[in-house]
């Protein structure tokens, strides 16, 4: 049996590849025909240029094809109160909170002093400005439904009175 050596580096990721060919008589599988699905480092491991294992604590959430997401939440954070933060919750609560640190991370890039509670201030706000905008919207609305009410009750009125008036003075001899 032969074996072949061969290393390929791609984006920093070395993959070696070991190849046994044997001079049997059993034909063996093309490198096409076998399965590829190596996976590379989650994207956290790749920017901390360490090794990442199996039981990686980053590497459901941070996907080596989302590296901008973990470049964020680790300039704010740190990759230690990341981890530490995940390993505290359950595993079904990961998702949420690492979203929420993005979240974070992303709202401190934007504006460092306030955070993500100056974004929350703002729409708070414009929460606000729209309610009373509505509300007056509102009571303009209701002015002008009562002004036509007004209006159509002194049209009623006036006309009711023309009736009585041309029946009471009709002359008699008619």
């Amino acid at each position: 049996m032969e074996y072949t050596h061969r290393t390929t580096a791609t984006l920093g990721v070395s993959t070696t590849i070991l190849s046994a060919s044997s001079s049997n008589s059993s034909p063996s599988p093309s490198p096409s025909s076998l399965p590829t699905t190596v996976q590379g480092p989650c994207a956290a491991c790749k920017i901390l240029r360490r090794r990442c294992t199996e039981r990686c604590v980053l590497a459901p959430y941070f996907p080596p094809t989302e590296p901008l997401k973990f470049v964020i939440a680790h300039k704010v954070f740190g990759a230690s109160n990341i981890v530490k933060a995940l390993q505290e919750l359950p595993e079904s609560k990961r998702a949420d909170a690492v979203s929420s640190m993005v979240y974070e991370a992303y709202a401190r890039n934007r504006d460092p002093v306030y955070g993500c509670a100056g974004a929350i201030s703002h729409l708070q706000k414009q929460l606000n400005d729209l309610q009373a905008e509505l509300a007056m919207t509102q009571a303009a609305l209701l002015l002008i439904q009562c002004q036509q009410h007004e209006q159509n009750h002194e049209n009623t009125a006036i006309f009711d009175q023309d009736k009585y008036f041309s029946s009471v003075l009709e002359p008699s001899w008619q």
